[in-house]
């Protein structure tokens, strides 16, 4: 069942509240957002409802998120939606769905963190509380967590489309940042949680700082290098070295490295994601484009 196969409405959120959730039935129902997995409709003025639309992975991204989220979220320093109750798939919608706690603010792809400093150090300050090691039994990422040079195939194609594009102003700088990054040593330490997939949409922002983080279908345990990537792509010019300060423990020059690998990834994945000429993907938004190409810039005019 993908976006194509199935259209969710108000009428049908409200529907599936009044078979599984028959309490929160009454409250107002209207469109929140239409994400890369996930539709996600406000439900009154504290809760929202998540629905997998786009690809077959969300079911189990939103079990896992209803699963583990609960048991993070009172350590974190920014709010995140945390899951309140559990769908189950049904005649009337045959996938599982989550009711989730609220987050206001607006995606840093349309409003950008404006405040570096302030920024800088709520992101540091999240992310140190999220790092902890994770247990036995924590999921394993979609391609988050280990080393950087496991992708350089994925890498490689990605760069090609973007250079191909005239998205990339400097192919060749772009490959020595990756490829530094490729050949730094692995992380040594133990799995720790990870957000997984921090990029402008999957951050809010409120008074020109950071104010929430939302969608955390990509949890898993690996080394933090994935995440602290982040920086790159979130922060204007100027707080990056604000935020590995801020850090702790204070990143080693191995982890930074694996970081900007990590960055490049993303940047680039988000550079051929925000130009709907290149893929449709739903999802997809012109928005995700400019940041991904001023963390480019900055990691090439970082590079040495």
């Amino acid at each position: 069942m993908t976006h194509s196969e199935i259209e969710i409405t108000a009428g049908l959120v409200r529907g599936l509240l009044r078979d599984q959730h028959p309490d929160l039935a009454g409250r107002p129902v209207r469109l929140g957002a239409r994400g890369w997995d996930n539709q996600l409709w406000r439900l009154g003025d504290d809760l929202a409802v998540r629905l997998p639309w786009a690809t077959a992975s969300a079911d189990e991204l939103l079990r896992k998120e209803h699963a583990w989220l609960p048991v993070l979220a009172p350590g974190l320093p920014l709010p995140v939606p945390v899951p309140q109750r559990l769908g189950e798939p049904s005649a009337r919608f045959p996938r599982p769905w989550i009711v989730t706690t609220w987050v206001p603010g607006t995606p840093a792809d349309r409003a950008p963190v404006a405040r570096g400093a302030e920024a800088a150090d709520a992101l540091a300050a999240f992310l140190t509380a999220l790092h902890r090691p994770a247990p036995e039994g924590a999921p394993v990422g979609r391609n988050r967590g280990g080393p950087p040079a496991e992708h350089t195939a994925w890498f490689a194609e990605q760069l090609a489309s973007a250079a191909g594009l005239g998205l990339v102003p400097d192919p060749d700088a772009v490959r020595e940042v990756w490829e530094d990054a490729a050949a730094a040593p692995g992380w040594a330490g133990p799995p720790l949680w990870l957000h997984g997939d921090l990029h402008p949409a999957n951050v809010l922002t409120a008074d020109g700082t950071l104010h929430g983080v939302v969608d955390f279908g990509d949890l898993c345990a690996g080394d933090p290098a994935c995440d602290l990537a982040a920086a790159w792509i979130l922060l204007p010019d100027g707080a990056v070295d604000r935020f590995h300060a801020a850090y702790r423990p204070a990143p080693d020059a191995a982890t930074l490295r694996r970081a900007r690998g990590w960055a490049v990834l993303r940047a680039l994945a988000c550079v051929l994601i925000g130009d709907a000429g290149v893929h449709g993907r739903p999802g997809g938004k012109a928005t995700w484009g400019p940041p991904a190409r001023a963390a480019l810039r900055r990691l090439i005019e970082t590079r040495h």
